[in-house]
């Protein structure tokens, strides 16, 4: 299904493509929603013109987040959702980076993104040049790697728990007492034809067994 995009937000994509065409690697509408793509060193220039000019007052800087693409090279996008009270319309600008790309940080020009830049940088590793404060937000502060990149082990590194012999909580390397099991959650149950009469994968076990 189509999703229609106003006439508003069409506007206003064809005004920043005339003031920031240079600037900008691509846009695209998806589901009715108008994205940029642009390089990190124009980053800040293109948020604070979206801020800024009369015709966009995208003023609010709702989400910032990352997405992790391993098979590209450029593994990650660092997506800034922004809201315009002005014109009750909202716009995405996405920048590529990989492990050793500096992404400026955008503090100066949203405030709220000082929060949001140190869960990227925990969860992803993403580096923000000029964030004064880019620590652990929701890890340990001692956690090894970061728990969203999509070739991070399911288990993690080490595992924490409370010594009572020693008194406090002891980091270990991870210990796995019983293998992954893997489930293929067909049902053995004749009893489920009445959800899916026939259809249900899974009963031929229970015929077998019968």
């Amino acid at each position: 299904m189509t999703v229609a995009v106003s006439l508003q937000l069409d506007a206003i994509a064809a005004h920043v493509m005339q003031q920031l065409g240079d600037k900008i690697v691509s846009q695209e509408f998806v589901a009715g929603e108008y994205i940029l793509t642009v390089l990190p060193e124009n980053l800040e220039a293109v948020l604070t013109f979206l801020k800024d000019d009369e015709h966009c007052l995208f003023k609010q800087l709702v989400d910032l987040c990352g997405v992790d693409y391993p098979s590209r090279v450029s593994r990650f996008d660092v997506v800034y959702n922004l809201l315009s009270l002005h014109k009750n319309e909202r716009i995405r600008v996405k920048v590529e980076a990989d492990e050793d790309t500096i992404v400026p940080s955008v503090i100066a020009i949203h405030s709220t993104a000082g929060w949001f830049e140190r869960e990227a940088w925990d969860l992803y590793g993403i580096k923000f040049g000029g964030n004064p404060d880019l620590r652990r937000i929701l890890t340990d502060y001692g956690f090894e790697g970061h728990p969203l990149r999509k070739d991070f082990p399911l288990t993690g590194y080490v595992e924490v728990r409370y010594d009572e012999t020693r008194k406090q909580v002891v980091y270990e390397p991870v210990s796995l007492p019983q293998d992954f099991r893997n489930f293929d959650n067909l049902s053995p149950w004749e009893g489920a034809h009445y959800i899916l009469p026939n259809e249900l994968k899974g009963d031929e076990k229970a015929e077998k067994t019968a």
